[in-house]
């Protein structure tokens, strides 16, 4: 196992090629490896030879060629070929695949603890860059003080960052499913520079300086945010799929809830010699990223099937001298033209989210769980340091009911999805994308109770563990949305799933993003004495209830829909 993740990491791959292939070595480089004859110069001319030279047998064995293909194209996970592909087989291309049905190369062959561990590394990527949205929060009064602004003004950082990680996915997600880059490399390469943004971020002088570094930090953070579902995808067989991602998305969504804990930590007890603490929640990041960078640029092995055989190809190439070898990924490279490129990279995403009522839908729920999540952040402070009188360090333990909730909705959510879906497609039963909204209503009901629990127990009169258990509901309800929406929209559009949840993270990183900067405001205009923070939840609970249509109207309508989009399966 060790040999495998070390040989396939970023720093594996590149001291490979540096030694000239002498270290860090793949099974066709090590010595006494016999080559498959198919990937022999003139095997194709000998079986031709074999088989006769009539068109009847040219004609089978070109079926044959094109079924094997197809078969490998399904095992590496991939969609299948097009009519030039077959045209390139019938010129004389050999096609790389798996060594059989059991070759230990392909992730989906990978020994459960290896895929457990696999699973750890992305999910700790996830968490190491996502509670750096918010765990400078704590420190925002020092920063208005510092820099002489408005709370507003102030708040603009948690903004920029979650915007910078809407936008990455656009450019960043889909350089990863192109087989020459793969997953590994976009992942390893955007965490360095994460890692040295945080540098001059907790050296800033300039709340504009804050501002700028943290959209940086926010785009070349967002890979792990975006595309560690599909790494997940990559290495977990079809029906644990709904499980697989639950147990991945734990981290992503409890990470920024864990951010301002640690930072309320490091405010207060950072300060030294005159030290400005604010500060430290930054040096904090910059240490966790350099550590994951550190461990997971040797131990993250590539998970990518088309990668991994575009690279098998490339060896196989140097060490036969047969130019005819190739792979699925050098076709779809070789095809490629510009337009085509910028189409898929821009313009596809936005074009879905117009087009498509049941993607723009799912976007604006999506974003209306994240918008209250992110509106806490300033009522939260409200309701436990000005009505409660906590201190800051208490105020961040709060957040824990939060991570509470989700953990809750984790525990109703998998084994819900093991019985309904991952055992009905054990047993070769179908499953329309509409059997994961019955979970989703329920997550939606749950979702107003809670706002409108910690709206209205949120009151110097009433026990702090009111609003402790209207966020933990809340919580637990977005989380089952978030999970159900997200299979649905993956389920309904499976060939353009990068668009979709490229789309998908822009709609809600922006919108959420925004939200904080009136939060306070909100709270505090339509507050009273005895009920801070009632009526501003109540209209984030109003709309959450006029919500609930939305996997309704799905429930009832979704095939009809899927049948007249130009986009969905």
């Amino acid at each position: 196992m060790v040999h495998t993740f070390i040989n396939n990491s970023f720093w594996g791959v590149i001291i490979n090629r540096v030694s000239g292939h002498k270290l860090f070595t793949q099974k066709e480089e090590a010595p006494g490896y016999e080559i498959p004859e198919k990937y022999l110069p003139g095997y194709k001319d000998i079986t031709e030879i074999k088989q006769g030279e009539g068109d009847e047998d040219d004609s089978l064995k070109h079926q044959k060629d094109q079924a094997d293909l197809e078969e490998d194209a399904v095992e590496s996970g991939s969609s299948s070929l097009n009519d030039d592909t077959e045209k390139d087989l019938g010129n004389g291309d050999i096609m790389v695949s798996w060594d059989g049905e059991d070759d230990p190369e392909n992730p989906y062959n990978w020994p459960l603890h290896r895929k457990i561990l696999l699973l750890g590394e992305v999910a700790f990527l996830t968490v190491s860059v996502y509670m750096a949205s918010a765990i400078y929060t704590p420190g925002v009064e020092q920063i208005m003080a510092k820099f002489n602004i408005d709370q507003t003004i102030a708040t603009l950082p948690l903004t920029m960052f979650v915007i910078g990680y809407g936008f990455g996915p656009m450019f960043l997600s889909p350089m990863t499913e192109n087989a020459a880059i793969g997953r590994t490399s976009v992942y390893i390469i955007t965490l360095f520079i994460f890692f040295i943004l945080q540098i001059p971020t907790a050296l800033t002088t300039s709340i504009t300086g804050l501002c700028i570094l943290r959209f940086i930090a926010g785009f070349f953070a967002s890979p792990a945010l975006a595309t560690g579902g599909a790494t997940i995808g990559d290495i977990i067989t079809f029906p644990y799929i709904p499980v697989g991602l639950a147990t991945w998305a734990i981290g992503g969504v409890m990470g920024p809830s864990l951010g301002p804990l640690i930072g309320a930590v490091l405010v207060v007890r950072g300060g030294h010699d005159g030290y400005e603490s604010w500060r430290w929640p930054f040096w904090f990041m910059a240490i966790i990223s350099g550590t994951c960078f550190l461990v997971l640029g040797w131990t993250l092995p590539e998970t990518y099937g088309k990668t991994i055989l575009y690279r098998k190809a490339d060896r196989l190439r140097k060490l036969t001298g047969n130019k005819n070898i190739t792979s699925e990924g050098h076709i779809e490279n070789s095809k490629l033209t510009p337009s085509e490129l910028a189409v898929d990279l821009l313009w596809r995403p936005i074009q879905i989210t117009l087009i498509e009522p049941m993607v723009l839908a799912s976007n604006l729920y999506i974003a209306l769980v994240y918008s209250v999540m992110y509106l806490w952040f300033e009522a939260f402070p409200i309701v436990f340091v000005d009505i409660h009188h906590f201190t800051l360090v208490e105020m961040g333990v709060t957040y824990t009911s939060i991570m509470i909730g989700i953990a809750i909705g984790a525990a109703i959510y998998v084994p819900y999805m093991y019985q309904k879906f991952t055992k009905v497609v054990l047993k070769g039963g179908q499953f329309a994308p509409e059997q994961f909204l019955p979970m989703a209503i329920f997550g939606a009901i749950l979702m107003p109770i809670g706002i409108f629990i910690f709206g209205w127990t949120s009151s110097p009169n009433i026990h702090w563990i009111g609003p402790l258990i209207g966020g933990a509901v809340f919580a637990c309800g977005a989380f089952i949305i978030f999970q159900t929406l997200f299979n649905y929209l993956a389920f309904s559009f499976f060939r353009f799933l990068a668009s979709v949840f490229a789309s998908n993270a822009l709609f809600r990183s922006v919108i959420a993003g925004c939200f904080p900067l009136f939060g306070k405001p909100l709270f505090i205009n339509l507050g009273s004495e005895r009920f801070p923070v009632g009526w501003g939840s109540s209209i984030l609970g109003f709309i959450a209830v006029a919500m609930i249509s939305i996997p309704v109207y799905f429930y009832y309508n979704g095939p009809q829909l899927r049948a007249r989009s130009r986009y969905a399966n």
